[in-house]
């Protein structure tokens, strides 16, 4: 081959690589150009995901579309600001909070939700459920749920609270008697009592009764009858009494143990006594002496009886009216035992102004014995016995002489 042949060929050659190179660098140029412009358009994001930062550069065009290239996943109820569908921009922020699962029971009864909120007052809100003051909540209404993701809920609900004379209405949460006491702070004493059993759920509408009981010591003084004696006196007219000692009541203390319920007296004991002073005994003398008399009924005295009669012993007025043992009620027998229809005339009068069994001469009735006495027969006073109603009206009242002859 000549040399001007060879020298043609590398000249060709020598172009061609150079071509090739040439090429090969307009492409490494482009792509950096490209590269470059790519970088260069990218928007620089801000994704807060439940508090915390990351930066992202991209050139998605929505906020949905950077999550997906991202990989996050969002559920129903993930909360992302600002929308899914909104334009990416440069120094777009973006926050995602992740939904739980929290469950709340009320009364027992289990409800879940999924929310994004954090405090309690606030999920609850979310949940429309209502709490009151007096509702009981397993967490303070400003704190957070935390990692249990449960809420319990008891609610309240009204009742009646009688303690001793005070009755009330109250707000309590389901639990024992003895539990509910204890949230009302009722103190109860030694003898106290509460009539529900201590143990039983409270229901709405239920009255728990507190019964204060005390127990007191009361000392009483209080009197003692006296006994009554009684003797036999064979000076004193049958029938007739005299006190010969005069009885005295004595006087014991007693110690009664009081128990009261609500301060009302429920029953008394009595536990000792002690006599203070002791009782003085009556004694009564009582007549046995039988008195007879001779004095004929209606006689009336003659010139001669009335002369006897005036002959001596004490002589006075008195005012003398009449009875009868005819009348209801009436025994017919006299205070000193003279029965009254044996047709003997007696007179009722005053044993202090005439002895009783004094033989007595009356003006306009005669010779008679004392031998009654009565309640309204006082001081100058005689009551003469006839047996007639008729004569005993008619005879009035009247002022007449007496003489007692014996």
């Amino acid at each position: 081959m000549s040399k001007i042949s060879m020298k043609n060929l590398f000249r060709g050659s020598l172009r061609t690589k150079q071509t090739v190179v040439g090429i090969i660098s307009f492409i490494l140029f482009v792509s950096v150009i490209s590269f470059v412009a790519y970088q260069v358009t990218e928007n620089s994001v801000v994704v807060n995901a439940n508090g915390k930062e990351e930066e992202y550069s991209t050139h998605a065009n929505t906020v949905g579309d950077l999550l997906k290239e991202q990989g996050i996943a969002i559920k129903k109820y993930d909360k992302v600001t600002p929308s899914l569908n909104t334009e990416i921009v440069d120094g777009l922020t973006i926050d995602w909070e992740q939904a739980k699962e929290v469950t709340i029971s009320v009364d027992g009864s289990q409800s879940k939700v999924w929310t994004t909120e954090k405090k309690v007052k606030n999920i609850l809100a979310e949940a429309d459920i209502d709490v009151t003051k007096h509702d009981k909540v397993s967490h303070a209404l400003d704190s957070e749920v935390g990692k249990t993701g449960q809420i319990d809920i008891q609610k309240a609900f009204q009742l009646t609270l009688v303690d001793g004379k005070e009755e009330r209405q109250v707000w309590s949460t389901s639990t024992t008697v003895a539990n509910f006491l204890k949230q009302q702070g009722i103190q109860l004493n030694e003898f106290d009592r509460v009539e529900n059993k201590m143990e039983k759920k409270i229901a709405p509408g239920d009255k728990i009764k507190v019964v204060r009981v005390e127990k007191v010591t009361d000392v009483v003084e209080e009197p003692v009858d006296f006994a009554v004696e009684t003797k036999s006196d064979s000076s004193l007219p049958k029938g007739t009494k005299k006190v010969v000692t005069q009885g005295q009541k004595g006087k014991v203390a007693r110690t009664f143990e009081v128990t009261k319920e609500n301060g009302r007296v429920v029953d008394k004991r009595l536990k000792s006594e002690e006599v203070i002073q002791q009782p003085k005994t009556k004694v009564v003398a009582v007549g046995n002496k039988v008195i007879t008399a001779a004095v004929s009924r209606g006689s009336k005295p003659s010139a001669s009886s009335s002369a006897s009669s005036n002959a001596g012993g004490k002589e006075f007025y008195v005012t003398a009216t009449a009875y009868t043992a005819n009348c209801a009620g009436c025994s017919g027998v006299t205070a000193t035992g003279i029965a009254l229809k044996n047709g003997m005339k007696v007179i009722a009068v005053d044993p202090k102004v005439i002895p009783l069994g004094s033989k007595v001469w009356v003006e306009g009735y005669g010779n008679a014995i004392a031998g009654d006495k009565g309640g309204a027969i006082k001081g100058n006073k005689i009551d003469v016995f006839i047996g007639s109603k008729k004569q005993a009206k008619n005879w009035g009242r009247k002022k007449v002489r007496v003489k007692i002859l014996k």
